[in-house]
């Protein structure tokens, strides 16, 4: 090899052409719309989550407990109520029956659904913890009792609820007199 040969190296990869290639207008116009589809999807879908959370049917329970909340009620006194609402939930279905229910020293002792032929069959469950037992009445409602099938049964006497409030009456507008 003499001085005036000169030694020329070309490079096994050019990565400047590689560079080019992703770094091109198209690539990035491309990369771009895949991200923004992305991002318009999973919004989407948080989205309708939401509306469905929020459209979810109120059930019995929810509805009666929702006027007891707003109205409030009077005091279950000791007796025999053939008036009452049981109510059964269990996750987010709900259902309700009609019933008689027996209050002492302001406590719910026993309570009865009332089938379509006007029998009474008394309600038994096997409960957690004896939920069962000294049942309070707060607002109405009774404490919810709970099953081992994580069944929460509550006695609502919808006769107690207190009547709507009147609106205040609006003032008139004034007269050019």
């Amino acid at each position: 090899m003499s001085n005036n040969e000169k030694i020329v190296r070309r490079p096994v990869f050019n990565f400047n052409k590689i560079l080019y290639i992703y770094n091109s207008k198209k690539t990035r116009n491309m990369i771009k719309n895949l991200l923004l589809t992305a991002v318009i999807l999973i919004s989407s879908a948080q989205i309708k989550a939401q509306t469905e959370e929020t459209t979810r049917e109120l059930t019995c329970y929810n509805k009666w407990s929702q006027r007891f909340d707003e109205r409030g009620a009077d005091v279950v006194e000791d007796g025999i109520y053939t008036d009452v609402i049981i109510s059964s939930r269990i996750g987010s279905k709900a259902n309700c029956w009609t019933g008689k229910a027996e209050v002492r020293q302001h406590k719910l002792v026993k309570f009865y659904i009332i089938k379509e032929d006007n029998t009474e069959e008394l309600v038994t469950r096997t409960w957690k913890n004896n939920s069962n037992k000294d049942v309070d009445i707060i607002n109405g409602i009774s404490e919810s009792m709970i099953t081992v099938h994580n069944e929460l049964i509550n006695v609502l006497w919808p006769n107690k609820v207190k009547a709507k409030k009147a609106a205040a009456k609006k003032a008139p507008d004034p007269t050019d007199d």
